[in-house]
């Protein structure tokens, strides 16, 4: 299984943080957000992750040289989206599709989960394409909404009507079969419009939902999160925290193969 993680973009609501290094380097108790995202592949098995970077992409670049040192069975590669300054995702897994060669998962950069998570998307029925996604009573203008029909995506997006809601996808899709093709060809036509620069690749997604059977898996019950702005960062640190039965404020009472800290000398 290869996973390719978007981590091209600065995350310019978390300022300060992120004034000089991208989002994906920000502190989760004792390790980067990256770094949280590859133990939680590696324990699935993953062989292969492919980083998309962009803004700071040397500091990325130093970070998967850490941890290639930590998880030498895992081969790092990295792939820089020179136009993550101007356009949004689509771009960024445009610059990457010739490595949508078999199946892959491809996970946003900006979410934190654990292994469960992964595995409960991996354990999903087959089918080309799987969305994973988790439900909640509440849905806010931020969340990346979807329609279902049973467990078939019909339709995605942050605009849709509150009260047509079902379920909010958590930025991670699973390919398999036939999947990658329809999603590389998606992706190669979707960027000769006008507007693909300013697209997201969620909304290729919903263009082949109306084509063919995109499914989705819940995660319902197991804990993640997005990390967009400071609030979030701060309920990152902490889930993170419980997850190693730890008191949130310290930080070195993790494994000590797992602390690789990004600090202030790291950033360019």
């Amino acid at each position: 299984m290869k996973i390719i993680i978007l981590a091209a973009g600065q995350g310019r609501r978390l300022l300060p943080l992120t004034e000089s290094a991208p989002k994906a380097l920000l502190d989760i108790h004792g390790r980067s957000l990256l770094a949280v995202q590859v133990e939680a592949f590696r324990a699935c098995g993953a062989k292969e992750i492919v980083v998309l970077t962009g803004f700071r992409s040397q500091s990325i670049d130093r970070e998967l040289g850490r941890l290639g040192q930590i998880f030498p069975e895992i081969q790092f590669r990295e792939i820089y989206n020179p136009f993550f300054n101007v356009a949004d995702n689509l771009a960024s897994c445009w610059m990457a599709r010739h490595e949508m060669e078999g199946d892959f998962i491809l996970v946003n950069g900006d979410n934190l989960f654990r292994h469960d998570v992964v595995k409960r998307l991996l354990a999903s029925p087959a089918a080309p394409i799987t969305l994973a996604i988790d439900r909640k009573p509440v849905y806010d203008e931020d969340d990346m909404k979807v329609m279902l029909d049973g467990t078939r995506l019909t339709e995605i997006g942050k605009r849709l009507p509150l009260d047509t809601v079902d379920a909010e996808s958590i930025g991670m899709i699973l390919f398999r079969g036939k999947g990658p093709g329809l999603f590389r060809q998606a992706l190669e036509k979707t960027m000769l419009e006008p507007d693909a620069l300013r697209r997201w690749y969620l909304s290729v997604i919903g263009m082949l939902a109306r084509q063919v059977d995109v499914q989705t898996a819940s995660i319902e019950g197991l804990e993640w999160c997005e990390v967009d702005v400071p609030l979030d960062l701060q309920h990152a640190r902490g889930m993170v925290a419980s997850w190693a039965g730890a008191d949130p404020s310290r930080k070195n009472d993790l494994p000590e193969d797992t602390i690789r800290l990004v600090s202030k000398s790291d950033s360019p």
